[in-house]
């Protein structure tokens, strides 16, 4: 079975930073051991099978027969250390955190899907009525407004502003048989001023829509966690689409960041030419999502 075809943005929290009773959750799966960072996406996708498998099947991952919630599933785990810095930047202390928040990802999913699919699908695809999925669905949500859920994701594509947040020259890529992996991991402070000159410059550049609405909705987001935490901008599963000559021709956080550079300098040409780039290699990727 293939993984999700799914790209990450993530943040990894200090466990200090945690309040409990989440913090004493948190550490009982850092005991029990993370999840591998190169099957985040397969475990996911197992958490989903197996609550639909259940007897009775479970509406959401993460939840037990009455819907209650079963604590922390998982976690990712990241050392201080494999984070590049700026000198005014500091992570830690360590070990970092980055709970899965699987079933409060799974409800807004699913809050989406009832609203875009067919009935028939909608009806096939749900353990029990549509509106008592909606209303516990959306329940689910609302409760997410009192936290901070730590992992953001994409299906087929990576949201062009994410690339903001990382420092092109930092990728990581893994190529090895069954491990493959594209990632970038990058204080939260310089993730943050990134995002925030992000922002002002599309804001005066284009207006308040498109991609400055997710610049403040991301730069909004990074601020819910501690000043010490990490970020990380993982392809995920999107790797299993790419070619090694795909991955040699990447070239979309430096294009993302000449963008902004040019915004801000007034240089229409050089932001065409730089689309226009992103657009070319992305689109390849988006366009299999109509003919899955």
């Amino acid at each position: 079975m293939p993984e999700p075809f799914v790209a990450y943005l993530r943040v990894y929290e200090p466990l200090s930073s945690f309040e409990s009773p989440l913090r004493e959750e948190v550490e009982a799966a850092v005991d029990r051991g993370s999840v591998d960072p190169f099957d985040a996406g397969l475990w996911e996708q197992r958490q989903w099978l197996r609550s639909q498998l259940a007897a009775p099947p479970r509406l959401l991952p993460g939840e037990n027969a009455d819907g209650e919630v079963q604590g922390v599933g998982g976690v990712l785990v990241l050392d201080p250390e494999d984070v590049p810095t700026a000198p005014s930047a500091t992570v830690g202390p360590g070990p970092l955190a980055c709970p899965l928040d699987v079933r409060g990802r799974a409800a807004a999913a699913l809050v989406g899907f009832l609203g875009d699919a067919e009935i028939p699908l909608r009806t096939a695809a749900l353990p029990e009525s549509v509106d008592k999925a909606r209303t516990r669905a959306g329940a689910v949500v609302s409760e997410l407004s009192g936290g901070a859920v730590h992992v953001l994701s994409s299906t087929w594509t990576v949201p062009l502003p994410w690339f903001v947040v990382v420092d092109p020259t930092e990728r990581c890529v893994f190529t090895e048989p069954d491990r493959r992996r594209v990632c970038w991991r990058v204080a939260m402070a310089d993730a943050r001023r990134r995002v925030a000159r992000a922002h002002s410059v599309s804001q005066q550049s284009i207006g308040d829509d498109g991609p400055t609405r997710i610049l403040k909705e991301t730069g909004r987001w990074l601020e819910r966690f501690h000043p010490h935490s990490a970020v990380e901008l993982d392809y995920g599963g999107l790797v299993q689409l790419m070619t090694e000559s795909d991955l040699d021709a990447d070239t979309s956080a430096e294009d993302v960041h000449a963008i902004v550079d040019a915004m801000e300098s007034d240089d229409a040409d050089e932001v065409a030419t730089r689309y226009e780039q992103l657009r070319d290699f992305w689109a390849e990727f988006a366009a299999r999502e109509h003919h899955n």
